[in-house]
């Protein structure tokens, strides 16, 4: 059966349920909250069943769904951070004087890829000052330390094998790594935001997975939190064959034989075909809407902030942004 692209648990789950006719798979339990206008859903991995049927490893995900016009509202950016910090600090398991790594993925040079750069950009560092001005500093300010170790293709470099050398020297007690993800549905494209437990493989989103970076691999916990900024031009097109063959379904004399014909059509071979028929003029081709520079600026605000104030909880959102200005 054709794979479908996609990071988000929660899409996997859909997948899962569409192929099964099924919401319902042994080994992972959902729930499903409401926050004002952000949807909350909450993906639990329990079990090898559940890794098996997902597709993913055993961990948490928890999937926050920005409203519409979030990217243009200063307001309702502040409320989203705030929804992610709540989400990350259930995540976060540690006590004032243990140190944080934010690890920021990604290629700084390719839009749709430099989130983790963007983000790590605006993180509150407080590391090197609770080292050297230790009486400047509250002492509530947990120490923080960023790093973005740009890919392969910069540095000849494995990004897992950098972020475990630091973490050799450094010995932080928790990672949180951003990274850019890949959806299956043009309305989650940079409107949503996953956070899980399970670690990261980096380069995922464009199919160019590395050394996975986990708690596995590193010995200390990652968080990772990533947004989709492209979807796969495939799934595209197999999405509007889909919306064409229902409007055709819908509109076709039921029990006609154009009506059978069509619902006849099986939507697995059709999307491999779909996929076998591409592949030879566009590729691997990803796609991301035309105003990705606007909106991973406003998407890594967001993160940047929610997770300053995860890190910080001593510290309000006024604080934070006096401490980064």
């Amino acid at each position: 059966m054709y794979n479908i692209r996609t990071d988000l648990a929660v899409e996997a789950r859909e997948i899962y349920a569409q192929q099964h006719n099924n919401e319902d798979s042994e080994g992972v339990e959902f729930k499903e909250e409401k926050q004002g206008e952000i949807n909350i859903t909450q993906v639990k991995i329990l079990n090898d069943i559940g890794e098996r049927n997902m597709g993913k490893p055993m961990g948490t995900y928890i999937t926050i769904d920005m409203p519409e016009f979030t990217h243009y509202d200063g307001e309702t950016m502040n409320e989203v951070s705030e929804v992610l910090a709540n989400n990350l600090s259930s995540m976060i398991k540690l006590d004032k004087s243990m140190t944080a790594l934010v690890v920021g993925l990604g290629n700084w040079n390719v839009t749709p890829d430099a989130l983790g750069p963007k983000v790590v950009s605006k993180i509150m560092v407080t590391r090197h000052l609770k080292q050297l001005i230790p009486d400047s500093i509250d002492e509530e300010i947990r120490p923080v330390c960023a790093l973005s170790p740009g890919v392969l293709g910069l540095t000849g470099i494995e990004t897992g094998e950098i972020i475990k050398a630091v973490v050799s020297k450094l010995k932080p007690n928790l990672i949180i790594c951003i990274d850019a993800l890949a959806s299956r549905k043009l309305d989650r494209v940079n409107r949503t935001i996953q956070i899980g437990d399970s670690g990261i493989s980096p380069g995922s989103g464009v199919g160019n997975k590395r050394m996975v970076i986990s708690e596995k691999t590193l010995g200390v916990p990652v968080i990772a939190i990533g947004v989709p900024t492209v979807v796969d031009a495939a799934t595209i097109a197999n999405d509007s064959i889909d919306l064409v063959l229902d409007e055709m379904i819908n509109q076709a004399t039921k029990g006609g034989e154009f009506y059978n014909l069509l619902k006849s059509i099986d939507k697995n071979e059709k999307t491999k075909m779909i996929q076998e028929l591409l592949n030879p003029y566009v590729g691997d081709l990803v796609v991301t809407p035309k105003e990705v520079d606007t909106v991973i600026d406003s998407v890594s605000r967001i993160i940047s902030t929610g997770i300053n104030m995860a890190l910080q909880p001593a510290l309000n959102l006024e604080e934070i942004n006096n401490f980064l200005s």
